[in-house]
């Protein structure tokens, strides 16, 4: 069995991820500068309203470029729940019980 004919999909893979890879960084870094922000503007680190209009538009955005939704749906909340507890420890906030 040859899997060279994989490699054109795998160098086109390797370069998704690392575009995907240099996204998430950026969109983290944005999230350290909100935490600054909320900091120093003593803005509380939830947004409920806003994480459910993100929520809402990254499910739409999964479903338009073809995305299982379940797959979305789970990208989402670890992508969320990732931010908020860094933006928690960057703002010193201390999780509830419900949130650790």
């Amino acid at each position: 069995m040859t899997t060279s004919g994989l490699e054109p999909f795998r160098r086109r893979l390797d370069v998704l991820d690392d575009e995907i890879a240099r996204l998430l960084g950026e969109r983290f870094e944005v999230c350290r500068e909100v935490a600054a922000y909320k900091s120093a503007h003593d803005i509380p680190m939830m947004q409920p309203d806003r994480v459910e209009i993100v929520r809402n538009r990254y499910l739409d955005r999964g479903a338009a470029a073809n995305l299982p939704p379940r797959f979305t749906r789970e990208l989402f909340e670890l992508l969320i729940s990732s931010t908020c507890r860094m933006e928690d420890e960057l703002m010193g906030v201390v999780p509830s019980e419900a949130e650790r």
